[in-house]
């Protein structure tokens, strides 16, 4: 990754679209990158191939995800790891030293292509890890009824949300006006939880595999901003077709050239880098 990218570069994206996508580049790349800028974010989103063939394998697959965790965690508070469920286990024991396991999250879908049909092949699984004591907001949780009482100084606990995200797989005809192509894309839904899980409004959000840009439609739809990057050209413009926002060390192209940019409106300027709230 370029050297001229400075810490202005990245607020001036976030500014204007609460989103920045960054030039093609390696996962490890990135991360020390936005640790060598000073930047801290509150979530960041590991979703690599999991070494089964498509996407590729690597013999120091256990290395690499070990290493992408550490670097995660010099600029996270969370950090959130992907991945079929007989390769997430093999870290469950083996989380670097400054995270702690939170938990471990499933997601199901009933709709699975897979001819086998069983339960295994309905799932992926996802470690949440964090630093000791970073925040949880389960509060985004609670229902109409939780709420009141909460306000109200009467709820007796606060219950957190489930363990278990169930959305279908993108796939055929269901969430097809989600569908960009991308060969392993995950439903909005599934990461607006996790993100839910983690930020509160304006919070940073960094995904530094980010694919079809899923990460970034899930924090724009619920208020968060997102820093954005995948190491293939092909998913980065995919990404900003998707969200209409031009990759950093581009010059700005006009809204008209991306359809689909007119989902926020005009930024408030709050303060410093990374203080800006959006109406």
């Amino acid at each position: 990754m370029s050297d001229v990218f400075r810490l202005k570069d990245f607020d001036a994206s976030l500014i204007a679209d609460g989103i920045a996508i960054l030039p093609p580049a390696e996962a490890k790349q990135t991360l020390e990158k936005l640790a060598s800028l000073g930047i801290q974010v509150q979530t960041t989103i590991l979703d690599p191939w999991y070494n089964k063939g498509i996407g590729g394998t690597r013999n120091d697959y256990d290395a690499f995800i070990l290493e992408l965790l550490s670097l995660a965690a010099d600029v996270s508070q969370h950090v959130f790891l992907w991945g079929f469920p007989e390769i997430i286990a093999r870290f469950v024991e083996r989380i670097p030293p400054r995270l702690v396991l939170v938990a471990w999250l499933t997601w199901y879908y009933k709709n699975s292509p897979s001819v086998i049909r069983g339960w295994r092949s309905s799932q992926n699984a996802c470690l949440h890890l964090s630093r000791p004591g970073a925040k949880l907001f389960p509060e985004h949780f609670l229902n109409e009824v939780q709420k009141e009482k909460l306000a109200q100084g009467k709820l007796r606990y606060m219950p957190g949300p489930t363990s278990v995200i169930e959305e279908s797989l993108l796939c055929g005809f269901v969430g097809k006006n989600e569908q960009m192509g991308h060969p392993a894309q995950k439903p909005v839904a599934v990461f607006e939880k996790i993100i839910l899980m983690t930020t509160k409004k304006n919070d940073l959000v960094f995904d530094p595999m980010s694919g079809a840009g899923t990460t970034g439609e899930a924090a724009r739809r619920i208020e968060r901003r997102a820093i954005l990057c995948d190491e293939s050209e092909e998913y980065t413009k995919m990404s900003e077709e998707r969200l209409g926002v031009t990759r950093l060390g581009i010059k700005k192209s006009k809204a008209k050239d991306y359809p689909n940019q007119n989902r926020y409106r005009e930024p408030v300027i709050a303060g410093g880098l990374f203080e800006h709230r959006r109406k």
